[in-house]
């Protein structure tokens, strides 16, 4: 049994319908399971991180955790429980900011998916790590400008990515959490391409059918109006994580493909799939 932590999270959610498809024996945690809206065959139980008793009945008979997890939860409850329960293995969506072997983590993101990471090792539950930066669904953020304008604007239009498509992330999720060889393994996740934000812009006109123009603009102003609805060294961290891509092409690997056994997706297929969403 795979108990998936975050199930209804996005790529939660994603890897869980990807199980569901191989036939894995898949158990999801939710603190409203009644709303979970999760596909037929899906063990749906009501659980929370905080509710060590809740916990205690979702792990049973739990052979591998899949931990994908808001920025702030603390996991060690939950490993301390897994290793009372007989669970085997813990697989942590986490994130490509980590620097491995640095004294300090270079920001909060960075430093909060680093410390999941030690605590995994530490719980001494067999563990492997996804690690991915931009995931393509980002890019969502243009849709609201996009409904009455042609024009995205903001920083960095030469901030470069190799986004990625959620269902690549899913698929290469389930292909580790039901296949042998992964443990003690980091695997870093990546789109096909490097894209700066003007080429995904473009890329994204070209599929809509649409003339879409990037105007840049000056960071300092978007900084200050997000940090008023996330916190703030959040959102410096995210927006230093794009301005060290300006004018550096992204990590491109192959990993999907190893992993799936297909390549990964193109960020054309991405819009395609998204195309409702822009409308």
């Amino acid at each position: 049994m795979i108990l998936t932590v975050g199930a209804t999270a996005h790529f939660g959610r994603e890897t869980v319908e990807a199980l569901a498809a191989t036939g894995a024996k898949v158990r999801a945690l939710s603190r409203t399971p009644e709303n979970a809206g999760l596909p037929a065959g899906v063990d749906v139980v009501r659980g929370d991180l905080t509710d060590a008793a809740s916990l205690r009945r979702a792990l049973d008979g739990v052979a591998t955790i899949f931990l994908v997890l808001p920025y702030g939860m603390d996991p060690r409850a939950l490993l301390a429980e897994a290793v009372d329960a007989g669970v085997g293995r813990v697989v942590f969506l986490s994130s490509g900011a980590v620097v491995d072997g640095a004294d300090a983590q270079p920001d909060v993101i960075a430093a909060y998916h680093a410390g999941v990471e030690r605590a995994a090792v530490a719980s001494g539950l067999e563990w492997t790590f996804l690690r991915l930066l931009f995931p393509a669904v980002n890019t969502l953020s243009f849709a609201m400008q996009l409904k009455d304008s042609d024009v995205v604007r903001a920083p960095y239009a030469g901030a470069a990515a190799s986004v990625i498509h959620e269902r690549d992330v899913a698929d290469a999720a389930a292909a580790v959490l039901t296949g042998d060889g992964h443990s003690g393994r980091i695997h870093d996740v990546t789109g096909p391409a490097s894209l700066t934000q003007a080429e995904q812009v473009r890329i994204l006109g070209e599929v809509l059918g649409r003339l879409l123009v990037f105007e840049e603009l000056d960071d300092a102003p978007v900084r200050e109006q997000m940090s008023r609805f996330l916190d703030a060294p959040f959102v410096n961290a995210l927006f230093d994580l794009m301005a060290a891509t300006v004018g550096r092409p992204a990590q491109v690997n192959d990993t999907v493909e190893q992993l799936t056994g297909r390549p990964a997706r193109t960020y054309a297929e991405w819009v395609a799939d998204h195309r409702a969403d822009f409308a």
